[in-house]
């Protein structure tokens, strides 16, 4: 439990913060596609090494960026968007992932590539999760104008800088190593819960950057806590668990949140009958 912890720690402070530039870029549904592309790198991984860090993680880097340069790609040389690009490779490295993992290993293996192992983190996963963390911290910290130029307006950061292309694509390394973080603790399926879920959240409380970068920080810690507890006490998988009380908390959030549904709709009721 308490190495469950140090490594939701890291994963809060890692994927919390790279998962409000995405929110910001509308980019979400794209980190969802992403982690699931990152499987089959990690299948092949694990082919070849079991289950090896090493192995594994740097499959799942080589996988996560190859699907992200092959959709942009077929994006800029066919009639498909990038959705229906990324949509397509992500759905063939989900299916190739599992069917490696299914007739390569047993459905222990399956189980704990698809929704991790929190609760077994070893020393050098530790390690893997702080390094990736404290990298992600640093280079947001260095690439953090041009990230929020290109929020508000890309082409205008493209005609005035040329940290442009810089940006975007440290900013993909970023998702992907993060995603790599995550499929090692929660699994595939769940890393980019934690990644999405508090940058939601966060965007119902509170509009500055700084401020939402934090506040998605801390939920997502205080939701590990409280997801690690409920597991420990009623026996129930850790992983889901952790995404199910993120999940709990955007649910009252959009009600009660300071730009959720109930405060907007009495600022628009007030708003009417002034006019």
């Amino acid at each position: 439990m308490r190495r469950a912890l140090v490594g939701c720690l890291a994963l809060s402070l890692g994927c919390a913060p790279v998962g409000v530039f995405l929110l910001l870029r509308r980019m979400s549904l794209t980190g969802d596609a992403m982690a699931h592309a990152i499987l089959p790198g990690a299948a092949i991984g694990y082919l070849l090494s079991g289950l090896s860090l090493t192995a594994m993680s740097l499959g799942g880097v080589a996988a996560g960026l190859l699907v992200a340069v092959g959709s942009g790609l077929v994006a800029r040389s066919t009639v498909l968007r990038e959705d229906a690009s990324l949509a397509a490779f992500y759905l063939l490295s989900l299916a190739l992932g599992v069917l490696i993992v299914s007739t390569r290993g047993s459905s222990v293996d399956l189980l704990h590539v698809l929704f991790g192992s929190v609760l077994a983190l070893d020393d050098a996963a530790l390690g893997l999760l702080v390094g990736i963390a404290l990298l992600t911290l640093a280079t947001l910290a260095l690439l953090y104008r041009p990230l929020v130029l290109e929020c508000l307006d890309a082409q205008f950061l493209r005609s005035v800088s040329r940290f442009s292309p810089v940006a975007h694509y440290g900013f993909l390394v970023l998702v992907v190593i993060n995603l790599v973080a995550g499929f090692h603790a929660l699994g595939t399926l769940m890393a980019v819960g934690i990644m999405v879920l508090p940058a939601a959240t966060a965007r119902l409380w509170v509009r500055g950057v700084p401020a939402l970068m934090a506040l998605a920080a801390g939920l997502a810690l205080a939701a590990c806590v409280v997801g690690l507890l409920l597991s420990y006490h009623l026996d129930w998988p850790t992983s889901p668990t952790i995404v199910l009380c993120l999940g709990g908390v955007y649910l009252l959030s959009l009600v009660a949140g300071r730009f959720g549904a109930w405060r907007q709709g009495q600022h628009g009721r007030q708003r009417h009958l002034r006019g």
